[in-house]
């Protein structure tokens, strides 16, 4: 991970933009996000890392005339800490007296500041709500700028935006024709009064119309809008990106250029009268509200979160079977690995960037594998504490068999998405880091054996697997799952295990996927997590108190083992013990038939799932 970036005369530059006659503000915001609210955005978009040299994936700057403040969550206190230079402030969100950035904006600036921010890259709730608290306090002003003032100073060292082509997800994949997929999006924006949907968010498109891109690293997705009405559908994306044969695909489909959208929805607005309503997502931006008009615009959950969501049979066993493929490229991986640590020893000069490459290699040699998912977080040691650690070349350590390892991967395939991580220990783990690596399993193996009601929330969930380690007064600042795609972004909604209010109503139902992934991290020593990606599937209880809905558990479908030596035996239950050795012996069966008979991932991966 690259240190502290001089941003003296960014910082210098943007002060002056801010200042000037021309915009004239008091604060200035740089959101992570782009247009449509994505947790990745193109290296275009990636206007916080430009400007405060912090490149994790969430987190907010906000610069005065005197302070430059970032904004993030205990995921990235410490690269945060260690990417940025003195002329930063790290604002730890979620410990006692700090406050959120809107709060900063409002209870620390002076009364009556305008506040500048580009009015595309804020989600149209929150930024009615920040107007509205800044005009409450002595009359502050939200001021959309449509200059981006770091583009200004990026200027022509900023990389263009990307026009890669569309292409056409397959039928045996996605399950449903896009035609049925519009059908009943449409009829669920009716279910909901509205006269037409506006969708924003990148994999919510991508879903809806069976197209697939790569205009952002690791996320099968391209820029687009779309507008789903009552009688028709319009997708407003770059005529470069389409060739002919999705254009044959989107027969039907009126397609607009993709700026047209803010012109247009003026018009769309204006035909709607009385008591109906347009209805929007909630990463519609604030840009794309105003030019609707706030007044006939309802946001909400879209309809197209919760139907892409579910996941149909196809999705279902598209996601078994990646799963099984990533389990092979894994047992390659840490034969490998393995091999290369005992035999080399401390003469070993394989690096964190090295031994990922390598991983990406074995995964790219599974069928149907279209790349990573994600930055693979290969970190050793210390570097396993920080939590979205991302090795570059040149900085990262070197592999050593006295520390422990933690690899967090993932890779796109036509028929789905991995995630999953693992925690090896290559020597002899410490009393005490066994005892933390088998608090973390005891954790996962909680949540993943519970059975639970049709549409209980992951916010309920949550505590199942922290509890071992609340025992000892332990925990760890991130959630405990997310949902993921099928060969979309590996973090999707609405369902999620933490405790974000927003999962609270998010109820989980059968289709769904979630990641089981406790962990354990300690600061300048060792980061754990154990992964699973899981699908939610109905349990089959002998009685049903529900009366109707029935109740769910979870389906592992990552198929990678989870080291035994980390476990210490006199804290794990025989329920436990039991539930391992059922894990081990499904990934046996399922992924050692892929491999090299007698190879180095074969030998590995019959050891690694031997019964406890």
């Amino acid at each position: 991970m690259a240190g502290p970036v001089n941003t003296t005369s960014k910082l210098r530059h943007l002060r002056e933009l801010m200042a000037s006659s021309t915009y004239g503000v008091t604060a200035y915001v740089v959101p992570s996000e782009d247009a449509h609210q994505s947790e990745y955005v193109a290296d275009c978009d990636k206007r916080r890392a430009f400007i405060s040299g912090f490149d994790g994936s969430a987190g907010c700057a906000v610069i005065t005339a005197d302070k430059a403040a970032m904004f993030t969550d205990g995921r990235y206190f410490l690269q945060a800490g260690q990417q940025m230079d003195s002329n930063w402030t790290l604002m730890k969100q979620g410990l006692p007296g700090v406050p959120t950035w809107q709060k900063y904006l409002t209870e620390h600036l002076p009364a009556g500041s305008r506040v500048g921010i580009d009015a595309t890259l804020i989600a149209a709730s929150e930024g009615e709500s920040l107007r509205t608290a800044l005009q409450a306090r002595g009359g502050g002003e939200l001021v959309a700028i449509e200059d981006n003032l770091v583009d200004a100073v990026w200027g022509k060292e900023r990389p263009p935006r990307p026009e890669n082509k569309v292409v056409v997800h397959g039928l045996q994949y996605a399950g449903e024709p896009h035609a049925d997929k519009i059908a009943r999006v449409r009829a669920a924006v009716q279910k909901e009064g509205g006269e037409a949907l506006v969708v924003a968010a990148l994999d919510e498109i991508a879903w809806l119309f069976n197209l697939r891109g790569s205009d952002i690293d690791y996320n099968p997705v391209f820029f687009a809008y779309a507008v789903v009405s009552k009688t028709d559908a319009t997708l407003y994306v770059s005529e470069a990106k389409l060739t002919d044969g999705v254009r044959s695909h989107l027969k039907g489909i009126t397609v607009r250029p993709y700026q047209a959208i803010f012109g247009e929805l003026g018009a769309l607005s204006a035909s709607i009268g009385g008591e109906q309503r347009l209805l929007a997502g909630p990463t519609a931006s604030w840009a794309l509200v105003q030019a609707l008009g706030p007044d006939k615009v309802k946001v909400g959950t879209s309809p197209v979160t919760t139907l892409k969501a579910l996941k149909n049979a196809a999705e279902q066993e598209g996601m078994r079977q990646c799963h099984i493929r990533d389990g092979a490229a894994m047992a390659n991986y840490f034969g490998w690995l393995e091999h290369q640590l005992l035999r080399n020893g401390q003469n070993l000069k394989l690096s964190e960037v090295d031994v990922a490459d390598k991983l990406e290699g074995f995964r790219r040699e599974q069928e149907h594998c279209m790349g990573l998912s994600f930055d693979t977080i290969s970190s050793v040691g210390p570097n396993g504490a920080i939590i979205h650690y991302k090795p570059e070349r040149g900085s990262d350590a070197l592999l050593d068999v006295d520390k422990m390892y933690l690899c967090d991967s993932g890779g796109q395939y036509l028929d789905g998405t991995t995630d999953v991580t693992r925690t090896y220990h290559f020597g002899e783990p410490s009393d005490w880091e066994r005892e933390c690596f088998t608090r973390v399993l005891k954790g996962h193996i909680a949540l993943d054996s519970a059975v639970f009601p049709d549409g209980t929330s992951g916010f309920v969930l949550d505590p199942l697997a922290r509890l071992p380690l609340w025992e000892l007064g332990l925990d760890y600042r991130h959630g405990t799952g997310h949902g993921v795609g099928s060969f979309l972004n590996v973090h999707e909604g609405p369902q999620g295990v933490g405790l974000r209010k927003n999962y609270i109503d998010a109820g989980f139902h059968a289709g769904m996927t979630i990641t089981n992934e406790p962990g354990y991290y300690e600061d300048g020593n060792f980061g754990i997590r154990i992964e699973n990606t899981c699908l939610v599937a109905k349990a089959p209880t002998p009685f049903d108190y529900t009366g109707g809905p029935g109740y769910l558990t979870l389906e592992p479908v990552t198929m990678v083992p989870i080291q035994k030596k980390l476990i210490k035996a006199e804290l794990f239950t025989e329920s436990e013990r039991k539930w391992l050795n059922s894990y081990h012996q499904k990934v046996w069966e399922r992924v050692s038939p892929l491999l090299e008979e007698g190879g180095l991932g074969q030998q590995w991966l019959k050891r690694e799932t031997a019964p406890m």
